[in-house]
């Protein structure tokens, strides 16, 4: 019933620029129906999505209530994110606020003279104790804008519903004279907006996603939406997405798309995102929903909803043709470079990097390479030997896709809940009547499994192929700035690790030799120098000079490449041609 016949307060928002260029906008949330001697707002500190306190209130100025007569009311702060507004006798109040947005991100505010990327999160108040009622947002665009594109239910024009603040929050919006067009994929409208212009072709991008669009749906048998928005932001360079329930943020660099390398990113970019419709959105553990917006929400789930994620967008690109075999174990031999190259591989596990993406995923630092892994290529590489194990174990007759599709009719469509880890695991064993207990105990240990025990179960191999590399290595990378070469990184195991050569160490001379901006001096002392040399670094720290010798040792990045067995039996065969079906 609506809240309008209920005793319950009614919530309006009112958005306008009238200081766009200088990237605010102006917020009115006019609150009638109150009974309360006081009431809190609050401003969400993180966005669904994007595990990080972003403490969006930082960003609010101007903080103004007042009645219906304009005059100011009283009101404190009381913590980071929450204003109290005394409305003792008031039926109807107004809140006034300004909010500031100028950071390029998917996650983020951004305004300016050309367009403004409304997210809700960092945007639109609650009220304490009302996050499932429905409110209303109208948009009071520039005279110049003529295009506003959201997920969020339209009622007029320029006026949007949120059936409760869940929906609202993951609702973005984005107002300006962007590119818009709308395409019927699966039986669902879909809209795309291309912000800051692009070399795109419509009539490709949009035959293109719609096979994307389609293969997906047949994967989870049904698409829970009746209409979905693409919003692309296009700079001189860009990526990242972040999904939502029934729309996406991209972000792209506006002259990739001529390129058919950087196209195909894009479109497994898109592949990534609408697969989180499902995956994370609607079948998610307990912990991703309903949201406390007021801190961190755990989970050590995260590792299945990338994870899974990550496998799958590559795949399903693959499934429509857009890539080959060849390009797509490529890509997934990347993921395994990726991880198993990280020194922090052997002591972080993808669990433990997904309860830690708070405070580890988001904020890494020049130790993240020794410390930690992401979620996101370990999940994909777990999630890979799970399929292969689960269509070897059923002859072919199941596949992961089976399991999701069940534990999303399962959990989401009938139960309408988050799931527990050993839920989803009992469901997928039960499934493929197999033990999968390998694979979910190695998404909580830091060690590694047997990967070619899996992958020759389907006739294919994971190979090093620079395992017999005479290259050598002192292990750090570089900064260069302001015409002075600083360590950036050092790799545990290494050379420099062990001499205790620093990050933010001045590199001024190797064996004597000044080093130049250009690397040659470095390169060739290197190139030149024998396993075990010790090479004698000049270097300033903090202003001091010293030295610090350092062995130079044989480089032992792995360079990953799946292929298939050269004597394949007839069913590994069988089977690795259903995995690659």
């Amino acid at each position: 019933m609506d809240s309008d016949h209920l005793n319950i307060p009614t919530i309006n928002f009112e958005v306008s620029f009238p200081e766009v260029q200088a990237h605010y906008i102006n917020v009115k949330m006019s609150i009638k129906k109150l009974n309360q001697p006081y009431v809190d707002l609050k401003m969400p500190v993180w966005s669904p999505g994007s595990y990080l306190i972003r403490e969006y209130a930082k960003h609010v100025e101007r903080f103004k209530p007042v009645d219906t007569n304009g005059i100011p009311i009283a009101f404190r702060k009381i913590s980071k994110n929450t204003w109290r507004v005394t409305t003792d006798a008031l039926n109807q109040i107004d809140i006034c606020y300004a909010v500031y947005g100028f950071e390029v991100s998917v996650r983020t505010n951004f305004f300016d003279s050309d367009h403004a990327f409304i997210v809700p999160t960092a945007t639109f108040l609650y009220m304490d104790g009302y996050i499932n009622i429905p409110s209303s947002i109208t948009i009071v665009p520039k005279e110049a804008w003529k295009n506003i594109s959201t997920g969020l239910e339209q009622l007029t024009q320029h006026t949007f519903h949120a059936p409760n603040f869940d929906v609202l929050y993951d609702s973005p919006i984005e107002v300006g004279n962007h590119d818009s067009w709308k395409f019927q994929a699966a039986g669902v409208e879909h809209e795309c907006a291309m912000v800051g212009g692009g070399s795109y072709d419509k009539a490709r991008l949009t035959k293109d996603i719609t096979r994307i669009v389609e293969e997906e749906t047949r994967i989870w048998g049904s698409n829970p939406n009746k209409r979905y928005v693409i919003i692309t932001h296009n700079y001189q360079s860009g990526g990242g997405g972040l999904e939502h329930l029934n729309s996406t943020v991209l972000g792209a660099a506006r002259n990739a798309y001529r390129n058919e390398n950087s196209y195909k990113t894009y479109l497994s970019l898109v592949a990534h995102e609408y697969f989180h419709l499902w995956n994370v959105k609607r079948l998610r553990p307990k912990a991703l929903g309903p949201f406390d917006y007021d801190t961190e929400n755990y989970t050590t789930g995260l590792w299945i909803m990338e994870g899974f994620t990550s496998y799958y967008d590559n795949l399903i690109i693959k499934r429509c043709g857009f890539y080959d075999e060849k390009e797509y174990l490529a890509l997934l031999a990347n993921d395994f470079n990726i991880v198993l190259n990280r020194p922090g591989h052997e002591i972080q596990s993808a669990a433990a990097a997904s309860f830690d993406t708070w405070i580890k995923y988001y904020r890494p630092d020049e130790n993240a390479i020794n410390s930690s892994i992401s979620y996101y290529n370990k999940g994909a590489m777990l999630t890979a030997l799970l399929d292969i194990k689960i269509i070897a174990a059923t002859d072919g007759k199941i596949k992961l896709d089976d399991i999701i599709r069940a534990a999303y009719e399962e959990f989401f469509l009938k139960l309408d809940r988050g799931f527990e880890e050993n839920e989803f695991q009992s469901l997928a064993e039960r499934i493929a009547d197999t033990s999968l207990q390998d694979i979910f105990q190695a998404a909580h240990e830091d060690g590694e499994l047997d990967y070619n025990a899996y992958f020759n179960l389907v006739g294919y191999e994971i190979v090093d192929t620079n395992k017999d590399n005479d290259t050598l290595t002192l292990g750090f990378t570089t900064n260069k700035t302001d015409g002075l070469i600083s360590v950036a990184t050092v790799e545990k195991g290494t050379g420099a690790y062990d001499a205790g050569l620093n990050v933010r160490d001045e590199l001024i001379a190797i064996n004597n030799i000044r080093l130049d901006l250009k690397d040659k001096e470095i390169d060739f002392v290197t190139q030149h120098a024998a396993e075990g040399d010790m090479l004698n670094f000049l270097i300033a720290r903090d202003g001091l000079i010293r030295e610090i010798p350092v062995q130079i040792r044989r480089n032992n990045k792995k360079i990953y490449e799946i292929r298939q067995l050269k004597d394949q039996t007839f069913l590994q065969e069988l089977l690795g041609k259903i995995w690659m079906a």
